[in-house]
């Protein structure tokens, strides 16, 4: 009895030990995965105030920043961010939109996120706003009024889209300046471009006065128009600068740099259109949550819109507003042209766009699947 006793002593000791050990081995996994940056809540992070912020930020040494958008355009606000905050450097990336939403939840899923900040538009919002974390902008100072989707991404800049034409195969009279005027006999047989997903007609899905059904039945008057389908709107535009078609769908800081380089091109003054706005958010797991916030805090300032308004990639106001047409220059293009815009600026539309956009483009004809 003694001896068996003894040993079932022995064996819970060691059954203890190697509980004991197991733990510590969990304890050290948990802080390593927290270390690499894991899909959890990083907010829990986050300094209280702003000076702390910067403190930490600055311990980070280092923000990634990613978006669907060149460098250069990007640079005027780089430069005045690390300028600001000098050893903090930014490591920026172009990404397409979509490649961004696969790239993050493998991450996530990976547990070892490399993105700080990414930024949605469009299509792309919903799925991003899943791998976004939730923070308290507005304790960061970025204005109530640009945060969106409960605390989980800020509005940084639009694109409206536009129909762009070239001055050298278009009359001051034969611009449209209504969607119908695109189907007359003018615009036949490959004198317009378009691009293919229907993007460009976001507006019919905004507006009441137009409408999913009116839209489905002009884009099939519309395709009957044989213009060239591009596969995305850059296309389109290089079409327009080349004289390839005469007229042609667009983005109006595509339309606004291309002038500037001395292309002849011009923004026609079909109305209505909408703002197409790029929000920014923080990853869930973002390596550099401090340099991440403070970055997306300096982006939406007055100091760095101006500078993004520099390569026309600032924010505008989300509903048609020309009082003050020198705001920004796409503010002051759009204005100029007599043209409306409307937001896409609740989850509720870009829900609705991800059912449009399909029969829109089965009515366009360029529907792939």
């Amino acid at each position: 009895m003694k001896n068996t006793s003894s040993n079932e002593a022995r064996v819970l000791g060691i059954r203890r030990r190697h509980s004991l050990r197991l733990l510590a081995v969990l304890a050290a996994v948990t802080v390593s995965a927290s270390a690499c940056g894991g899909a959890g809540d990083a907010t829990s992070t986050l300094p209280a105030s702003m000076d702390e912020l910067v403190k930490q930020a600055q311990s980070e040494a280092e923000v990634a920043w990613s978006a669907p958008k060149p460098l250069e355009q990007m640079q005027p606000a780089i430069d005045l961010f690390e300028k600001k905050y000098p050893g903090i450097k930014v490591k920026y990336t172009n990404t397409k939109a979509p490649d961004q939403v696969s790239q993050l939840k493998m991450e996530q899923a990976a547990r070892k996120v490399s993105v700080d900040v990414a930024a949605a538009g469009e299509l792309t919002v919903p799925p991003s706003l899943d791998l976004a974390d939730t923070v308290d902008w507005a304790a960061y100072g970025i204005d109530k009024d640009n945060v969106f989707f409960e605390d989980k991404a800020v509005y940084i800049w639009a694109a409206p889209k536009v129909w762009a034409y070239n001055k050298t195969m278009v009359s001051p009279a034969d611009v449209p300046s209504t969607w119908d005027d695109l189907l007359k006999p003018r615009w036949k047989d490959g004198q317009i471009g378009a691009e293919s997903r229907a993007s460009f007609m976001t507006v019919w899905n905004l507006d009441p006065a137009l409408g999913q059904d009116k839209a489905l039945t002009w884009a099939k008057d519309f395709t009957a128009q044989k213009p060239h389908f591009t596969p995305n709107t850059t296309q389109s535009e290089g079409l327009i600068e080349s004289g390839q078609v005469a007229i042609g769908t667009s983005l109006i800081n595509l339309v606004l740099q291309a002038q500037k380089s001395g292309a002849p091109v011009d923004i026609a003054p079909l109305s209505p259109t909408n703002t197409n706005e790029t929000f920014i958010y923080m990853p869930k797991g973002a390596p550099h949550p401090a340099a991440a916030v403070l970055l997306t805090s300096f982006l939406s300032s007055d100091e760095a819109q101006a500078a993004l308004a520099t390569t026309y990639n600032s924010r505008i106001p989300q509903e048609t507003d020309c009082s003050n047409p020198d705001q920004s220059p796409v503010v002051k293009a759009l204005c100029a042209a007599n043209i409306t815009w409307h937001s896409t600026g609740t989850i509720e539309h870009y829900d609705d766009l991800a059912e449009f956009f399909p029969k829109a483009q089965k009515a366009l004809g360029t529907d792939l699947g």
